[in-house]
C-alpha cells in the first residue's frame, strides 16, 4: 500500500511537467495545422499504423495482419523509421541486408514476408518518395509506427489503444504514458482496442465504446492475441504451446515494451515461469548472455526457453550463447484476432481502399474518362460534317 501512495505523490508532482509537456505538443500540432509545418499527401493509398502513448500496443503484429491480408492482392511495401538500428538515411532490405542495418522489427518483417519490399527512412515523406520511385507499380505504403508523424497525411490513420492502458484513463508523460493530448485520437479513422482478453463481454464492449467518445467517422475495433507454435532459432523441430510439459521449467527471455500480456498469456500452459526481461529493443551485451546462459543453467531439467520473434532476431546474431541454451530456444510466434465477428468488415474497409485508390485504379479511371470523353466528341463530329456538307 505504501508503494501505491508513493506512486501517486511522485505522479501530483509530475503533473506541472505533463502540463508543460503538454503544451508543446498543442504548440506543434497546432502548427500542422495552420500551416506553418506542412503535411504532404500522396497519390499512392498509405495506411498508418501507430499509437499515443509510450509503450508496446502491438504495432508490429497489426502492420504484420495488414501485410499478410494486401499481399496477395496488391504490392505492397512497408516503410519503418527503423528504430536503434546502427545506419542512417533510406534503406532497402534485401537478403543481404542484417539485422543492425534496419532494426529488430523491420527486419522480422523481411524475414517472415521476403516478397514485400521493407524499407526504412527517419523521415517518412522521403522514404515515400523514394520508395515510389523505386518501384512505380507499387500499390499501397504501410506505415510502421507513424502515427504522430505529421509529415506524412495518410488515407487511413490507425491509431492503436492497449486495452489494459485505455488512453481514456491516462495523463501525459512524465506522469503519464500520453505522448500527445488525448484529442489527438480524432486524427485517427480507425481505433483499434489491441490485447484485448479472448471473451470480451458484449457489454464491456460498449462501456468502451461508450468512454471512447469517438466521432462518426471513426470506426472502432477490438483485437487479441493469438499464439502459433513454438519455433527453435537455431534449428530443430516445432512444437505446440501445449506440449510443454507440467514439470518442465520455462525461462520466458523478453526485451520488449510490455512483457506483462505474455507473461499472463502462458500461465495456462506452465506453472514454472520465470521471466527474464530487459528493456525494449535491448541490444544484448556480453553481461547479458553471461546472464541468460547461468540463468538457464540454474533451472532443473526438463527446461526451455521462450523469447518474442522481435527478441529472436537479436540473439540469433548474439555471440556467447551456450550450446544448451541455443538447443532449448523456441520463439513465439504471435498473430492478431478480431473480435466480436469485426474481421471482415476491417478487411473489407482496407481493401476496399486501396482498390479505389491505387495509383493503377487511377490510371484506369482516368483512361476510361478520356475514352468516354473521345467518344462524346467523336459522337459530335458526324454531326458537325454533315451540317457542313448540306
Amino acid at each position: 500500500m505504501r508503494v501505491e501512495g508513493d506512486f501517486i505523490i511522485i505522479r501530483k508532482w509530475l503533473l506541472p511537467l505533463s502540463w508543460l509537456y503538454g503544451l508543446g505538443v498543442k504548440l506543434r500540432n497546432m502548427a500542422f495545422e495552420v500551416g506553418i509545418l506542412k503535411t504532404r499527401s500522396f497519390d499512392i493509398p498509405v495506411i498508418s499504423v501507430g499509437n499515443i502513448t509510450v509503450g508496446g500496443t502491438g504495432k508490429t503484429p497489426h502492420v504484420e495482419y495488414l501485410v499478410e491480408h494486401l499481399k496477395d492482392l496488391f504490392r505492397v511495401a512497408v516503410l519503418s523509421r527503423g528504430y536503434k538500428r546502427k545506419s542512417k538515411g533510406f534503406i532497402i532490405a534485401n537478403e543481404q541486408t542484417t539485422m543492425p542495418e534496419i532494426g529488430d522489427e523491420p527486419y522480422q518483417m523481411k524475414q517472415k514476408f521476403p516478397e514485400v519490399t521493407v524499407a526504412v527512412d527517419k523521415s517518412r515523406c522521403h522514404g515515400i518518395d523514394e520508395l515510389t520511385s523505386y518501384d512505380k507499380s507499387l500499390d499501397v505504403i504501410l506505415l510502421d509506427d507513424a502515427f504522430q508523424h505529421r509529415y506524412v497525411k495518410p488515407g487511413i490513420n490507425i491509431l492503436l489503444v492497449d486495452y489494459h492502458r485505455l488512453v481514456i484513463y491516462d495523463t501525459l508523460l512524465p506522469a503519464g504514458r500520453l505522448r500527445e493530448p488525448l484529442s489527438g485520437k480524432d486524427r485517427a479513422d480507425v481505433v483499434i482496442v489491441t490485447k484485448c482478453p479472448r471473451d470480451l463481454k458484449p457489454m464491456e464492449y460498449r462501456v468502451i465504446t461508450k468512454a471512447m467518445k469517438l466521432y462518426a467517422y471513426q470506426s472502432l475495433y477490438f483485437t487479441t492475441l493469438e499464439y502459433d507454435d513454438l519455433h527453435p532459432i537455431f534449428g530443430g523441430g516445432q512444437r505446440p504451446l501445449s506440449s510443454l510439459q507440467p514439470d518442465e521449467q520455462v525461462l520466458l527471455l523478453t526485451g520488449i515494451a510490455s512483457p506483462e500480456q505474455v507473461i499472463h498469456d502462458l500461465e495456462p500452459y506452465t506453472k514454472n515461469l520465470t521471466p527474464l526481461t530487459f528493456a525494449d529493443h535491448h541490444q544484448f551485451k556480453k553481461k547479458d548472455i553471461r546472464l541468460i546462459n547461468e540463468t538457464f543453467a540454474s533451472l532443473p531439467e526438463p527446461r526451455c526457453i521462450i523469447t518474442t520473434e522481435k527478441d529472436a532476431t537479436r540473439l540469433y546474431h548474439a555471440e556467447g550463447l551456450s550450446e544448451e541454451v541455443r538447443q532449448h530456444i523456441y520463439t513465439l510466434p504471435l498473430r492478431i484476432h478480431f473480435l466480436l465477428e469485426q474481421e471482415e468488415s476491417f478487411n473489407q474497409y482496407i481493401i476496399g481502399y486501396v482498390r479505389k485508390n491505387s495509383r493503377n485504379s487511377i490510371l484506369a479511371k482516368t483512361k476510361d474518362d478520356h475514352k468516354s470523353q473521345d467518344s462524346h466528341h467523336s459522337g459530335d463530329r458526324p454531326r458537325t460534317i454533315s451540317f457542313r456538307n448540306n
